[in-house]
């Protein structure tokens, strides 16, 4: 018991450790000036006076559709190990996202999802999450390819035609690339198989090659609905917060952030909370807009989608049965 409490802290311990040093790098690239706190107030005070503040409850409205779009792609992805119906697909999914709050990358979710399961071979389900959470990084990189080539032809075309070029080709290679093999999963398991050290796994990734074109392209559009979901929340607040953009700047601006936060390696533990906002400070800086403002949508966004959430996720995670009937735990 001691043993496990030990490891347990250790593991938070480092957690926490990432989590500062992510936070301590904003606040070296927002808070260099002595009066930033006053002005950031001043911005959350102006919100909360606004007489936009509806946008704020709207946003949070919407936090239900978002993750029921979620729900609905693992009932459907589940289907291939056992009967879900949504009610216990959208359990699952707030389990996942309450373990996954504080795992690097949100791993936590495989083991959510997996604990939910009644099947003796619920662990073959960390393939079917795979897919699920590759289809969600397709919509954001397709999307986020049409936002990015808009900052690209606006501010690098005139100047380095050649390099623009070469960034929007590079693109359109990523969005090529990323589909064929949405469609060819087989081939991933394939992959799989053929390097030696990940053969033992095959078996936990081989309901991959199991799910045919129409079903893929089913995720596919839930991913891409549960993307403009979270788009229509960032701009609604982003609009709260002041932030004063042309509708075309708006959506390159959110896909941008949205796809430099999937793509970009990290480390931050809290889902991603540190590079989502650099990259919307950084795009959102080269149209001309002040970075305290698009901090704050972005950390609101956070809070409604992630935080909000993972805190009535807790409330199934504490009723969570690991031993299943007629099985030892």
């Amino acid at each position: 018991m001691n043993i496990n409490l030990n490891k347990r802290f250790l593991l938070l311990s480092g957690k926490l450790l990432v989590l500062l040093l992510t936070l301590y790098l904003l606040y070296q690239t927002i808070f260099f000036a002595p009066d930033t706190f006053l002005t950031w107030g001043g911005i959350l005070r102006s919100a909360l006076d606004s007489p936009l503040l509806g946008l704020l409850f709207f946003a949070a409205l919407l936090i239900p559709i978002n993750w029921g779009f979620e729900a609905r792609k693992w009932q459907l992805l589940g289907q291939k190990l056992e009967p879900i119906s949504f009610i216990r697909a959208y359990r699952a999914v707030m389990v996942g996202l309450t373990l996954g709050f504080i795992t690097p990358n949100r791993l936590g979710d495989y083991a959510g999802r997996v604990l939910e399961l009644k099947s003796r071979q619920r662990l073959d389900a960390i393939g079917a999450i795979f897919i699920g959470r590759y289809c969600q990084l397709v919509a954001t990189v397709l999307v986020g390819t049409i936002g990015l080539t808009y900052f690209v032809l606006k501010f690098y075309w005139l100047e380095y035609p050649a390099v623009a070029m070469s960034l929007i080709l590079l693109l359109l290679a990523l969005c090529g690339a990323t589909l064929l093999l949405l469609y060819n999963a087989r081939a991933m398991v394939a992959i799989v198989a053929a390097i030696k050290p990940l053969r033992p796994f095959v078996r936990y990734v081989a309901v991959m090659g199991t799910y045919n074109k129409k079903e893929i392209t089913s995720l596919l559009w839930l991913s891409l609905g549960r993307y403009f979901v979270f788009l229509l929340q960032f701009i609604l607040l982003l609009v709260l917060y002041g932030v004063e953009l042309s509708p075309l700047e708006y959506l390159s601006g959110v896909s941008g952030t949205f796809f430099l936060k999937s793509v970009v390696p990290s480390v931050s533990l809290l889902s991603d909370l540190g590079i989502r906002e650099l990259s919307a400070m950084y795009l959102f800086g080269l149209l001309g807009q002040a970075r305290l403002q698009v901090l704050s949508a972005s950390l609101s966004l956070w809070l409604l989608n992630i935080a909000v959430p993972s805190a009535v996720g807790l409330v199934f995670v504490l009723r969570l049965r690991l031993a299943r009937k007629g099985v030892a735990a």
